[in-house]
């Protein structure tokens, strides 16, 4: 069975710093892309930033450069973020993913979510 488990988020004042953590099991974490989403209320899901499978190449939004960093540890099956410089439009529930296309099948699997909320 296919869990990406999300944690770390919470209520942090602006500036702060958070991490995030995304405990994947039930498929080969190594093979698979990673990413980071995030949903504000009435807003739609937009992507924060993306890993490779071997953690060599990554993307971010424009509006996190800078201050978050993706990052991931295949040995333990999880990936991270990083957030610093915290403002409040980076209120959000903070959703895990991980893809892979195959030439044969698509995978993509989400997790549940976690809340960041930054106070000013």
């Amino acid at each position: 069975q296919v869990q990406l488990v999300e944690s770390g988020g919470g209520l942090v004042q602006v500036g702060g710093s958070l991490r995030l953590s995304c405990a994947a099991s039930g498929f080969t974490f190594k093979t698979y892309a990673m990413s980071w989403y995030r949903q504000a209320p009435e807003k739609e899901r937009e992507l924060v930033a993306a890993i490779t499978s071997t953690g060599e190449v990554t993307k971010y939004a424009d509006s996190v450069k800078g201050r978050f960093t993706i990052s991931r540890d295949n040995a333990k099956n999880t990936l991270f973020l990083r957030l610093n410089s915290l403002k409040p439009d980076d209120t959000a529930v903070y959703y895990c993913n991980a893809a892979l296309v195959t030439s044969i099948k698509e995978y993509d699997y989400w997790g549940q979510g976690t809340q960041v909320t930054v106070s000013s």
